[in-house]
């Protein structure tokens, strides 16, 4: 007779054989769960569903609509994808498929081979994967050894995956593999090819587009919503990486072992200081912008940039002064609260629009006006004598998460005010296969910066971070396109710098901490980099706004 275990789901226990897989758990449960169950939560740690239940413990799962759900129908979504389009044309006609960077829900997938990609082509992958999707093709796992892993890249072209294992200190490495087709891929995957049922693929600008659900619709595949600045924007900075030979953090853990990274760290700035310039001269050039509007996500560097741009701006005779809009917050009994009735402090009803027109109309005018400031601590807006009249040369650098919002300034004259988008939009991939979401690379900004400058604990950053991008992506994002500049404050090597400063913070998250699961996969995340000496970082750098040392306050 078979050893049983007893897992407690949800309070209750039940019996199950050892060694029963946790598929076979989750379709007892799944009608507890509106989507499909994709990953199991076996005593507070998350396993994928060909995994086998060993022990007694809770269980617990996660379906679509979550975190780690979600980022595992990409991941699988992207395999199936590359082995298709080998199944199409033949692996020895594919010289690379990098998947890139996100427009939306979107992958951008760059290709380069014998064979051309046409309409005609993408058509034939798509099919190829709805193919493999139907037939619920297994997806599985194996831990091979290192050096196996090197040679099976080394042997397939893989050549970004051979070089980011040279830096790989585990002797055992997770392999998945697709109709014998094997890959590496950085975080959970689904058990079959039938759970990524919604998807679109189609030709985009020289490579593949492919459109996968939303994480809070993940039965639909939404419109493709195309956004020409910020492709353009992502394009550029992964064509700088390329140009650099860093286009992969393999690449850049071996210009850091080379002693390159002096170099590096100097082109970087060199950049990033010509990007601002070039914004700076077409302010000037217009000749009658009054108003520069930026707005951005959490800990775009939003900041030090308002701060270079100044510079800037006054190198070409103009003189800035900065506005804070959350200087006019409403006073905390007048801010309108959410459906949870705690203050909503995200949305344009939390700012006095029609007190920021006024003030802002009346400087135009050529009055002196008395700006407020808003103290947070008491909830209040203060008037202590900070009064501004604008001169002939003088221009407003105005930044806060409205800022491209034409409600917040609907009276002022449209020709007056100049719109800038501002994030951190990471193009460096793990290897050709795994991107690193943007978001990350905020995250871990924030994370040091709110720690070591603003006192808060990462467990606190960690569980406010899923409300702070729902306000992005209902008050900021939807605007980026209507900027007249975007500008990406990513830096090529910035995770390598801040790994000291937020890889010790992540180990103190224990494990029943809510954010857990989040620090143990950054802290997975941070294995793939080597750390880089921040002495050689400016003091200007937009970078310093996380780790310190900024000249600028």
């Amino acid at each position: 007779m078979a050893e049983m275990i007893k897992l407690n789901y949800k309070g209750k226990e039940y019996e199950y054989p050892k060694g029963t897989p946790y598929a076979k758990v989750a379709e007892d449960f799944q009608k507890d769960y509106e989507y499909p169950i994709v990953l199991a939560v076996m005593n507070g740690k998350l396993r994928e569903l060909f995994h086998v239940a060993e022990n007694d413990g809770v269980i617990d799962f996660e379906d679509l609509t979550g975190h780690s759900g979600h980022k595992a129908y990409k991941r699988s979504a992207c395999l199936i994808l590359i082995k298709s389009l080998y199944d199409v044309i033949g692996r020895e006609s594919v010289e690379k498929i990098k998947v890139e960077f996100s427009i939306g829900p979107a992958y951008y997938c760059s290709y380069k081979g014998k064979t051309p990609l046409t309409e005609e082509l993408v058509e034939k992958v798509k099919a190829r994967m709805r193919q493999i999707i139907d037939a619920n093709t297994p997806i599985e796992k194996t831990s091979m050894s290192l050096e196996k892993v090197r040679e099976i890249f080394r042997e397939n072209g893989m050549h970004d995956k051979e070089k980011l294992f040279k830096y790989r200190r585990s002797g055992k490495v997770n392999m998945y593999s697709l109709e014998g087709f094997m890959d590496y891929f950085y975080g959970y995957m689904m058990p079959n090819c039938g759970y990524v049922k919604y998807f679109d693929l189609f030709l985009y600008d020289g490579g593949m587009m492919l459109q996968l659900p939303e994480r809070k619709a993940p039965k639909e595949v939404p419109p493709f919503t195309d956004s020409p600045n910020l492709y353009k924007t992502m394009r550029e900075a992964a064509d700088w990486g390329t140009m650099m030979g860093i286009d992969t953090v393999g690449a850049l853990n071996d210009a850091i072992s080379n002693g390159e990274m002096n170099e590096v760290i100097l082109v970087q700035e060199a950049l990033i200081e010509s990007r601002i310039a070039k914004i700076a001269e077409d302010i000037v050039s217009r000749g009658n912008v009054r108003f520069v509007m930026i707005a951005g996500p959490s800990s775009s560097g939003k900041t030090t940039f308002s701060h270079r741009l100044s510079i800037e701006l006054r190198a070409h005779g103009m003189k800035p002064h900065p506005i804070e809009i959350d200087n006019y917050f409403k006073n905390r009994e007048d801010t309108p609260k959410d459906e949870n009735g705690n203050y909503d402090f995200e949305c344009l009803g939390a700012i006095d629009v029609e007190g920021f027109n006024r003030d802002m109309n009346a400087l135009l005018a050529g009055e002196t006006v008395e700006l407020p400031r808003f103290n947070f601590k008491i909830g209040q807006r203060e008037y202590k004598g900070d009064y501004m009249t604008l001169g002939a040369s003088d221009v407003l650098v105005c930044e806060g998460i409205h800022g491209l919002n034409d409600e917040l300034s609907h009276t002022l004259p449209k020709e007056s005010k100049y719109k800038i988008y501002i994030s951190a939009l990471t193009t460096l991939n793990v290897d050709e296969h795994n991107r690193v979401p943007t978001t990350d690379g905020r995250l871990m900004r924030r994370m040091v910066r709110d720690f070591y400058t603003r006192g808060s604990s990462i467990s606190k950053t960690l569980g406010m971070w899923s409300s702070v991008r729902r306000g992005e992506e209902k008050f900021i994002f939807p605007f980026q396109e209507s900027a007249d500049a975007m500008f990406n404050s990513a830096h090529i090597y910035e995770i390598a710098a801040l790994k000291p400063f937020v890889e010790p913070l992540l180990f103190g998250v224990t494990e029943d901490d809510p954010g857990y699961q989040e620090a143990k996969r950054l802290l997975k995340f941070l294995q793939y980099f080597l750390a880089i000496d921040t002495a050689r970082i400016p003091q200007n750098s937009i970078i310093r706004e996380f780790i310190g040392g900024s000249i600028f306050k």
